[in-house]
């Protein structure tokens, strides 16, 4: 049993810090959460529905977004019409926690680790903006097309940053990068 755990003790370490820190990222989020009233939307949630707003109001005048009064979600409208709402699950914090998490598991030096999950956070976050205010347009257009779009394309979109930004994480500035010069 001791040959194994030495055998595979990076992917253990590994294993321990991803879920630890996830464990915890998600916990901190939760209690976040937990501060809000049930029926009231969170502050996170309302800042992506009104920068989706802005983005949209970019290519249609007739776009807005407007709070429900029953329901913790924001709706959205595009050219003046109710095509989907944002609900927490929306905002991508938890795509966020992902990234974060895998990113401390490979942790490299503070700095740069740190500087990686700013920077790699505010990318998703942007890129998630722009990714609702693209489905919005779309189902606009394509309702019929809503559960290929909502359900396929747009995560696949979002999970493919995270995985893109994972292995530039991993072959340029982990511990574990390479550092031969080619």
């Amino acid at each position: 049993m001791k040959k194994y755990f030495i055998l595979y003790k990076p992917f253990l370490l590994f294993l321990a810090t991803f879920f630890l820190a996830y464990i915890v990222l998600t916990f901190l989020y939760q209690r976040y959460l937990s501060g809000f009233e049930e029926n009231e939307i969170d502050s996170i949630t309302r800042m992506v529905g009104k920068n989706t707003a802005q983005v949209l109001q970019l290519f249609n005048d007739g776009s807005a977004i407007e709070e429900s009064a029953a329901h913790p979600y924001m709706k959205l409208f595009y050219d003046q019409k109710y095509v989907a709402r944002i609900i927490e699950g929306c905002n991508a914090i938890s795509v966020i926690i992902l990234f974060i998490s895998f990113v401390v598991a490979f942790s490299g030096k503070l700095k740069m680790t740190l500087l990686f999950i700013f920077g790699g956070s505010l990318l998703i976050y942007v890129l998630n903006v722009l990714r609702i205010a693209a489905l919005i347009a779309l189902i606009f257009y394509f309702p019929k097309q809503e559960p290929f779009l909502h359900g396929v394309l747009f995560p696949l979109y979002i999970y493919g940053v995270v995985f893109i930004l994972w292995l530039i994480w991993v072959r340029k500035f982990s511990r574990y990068a390479s550092k031969d010069i080619k």
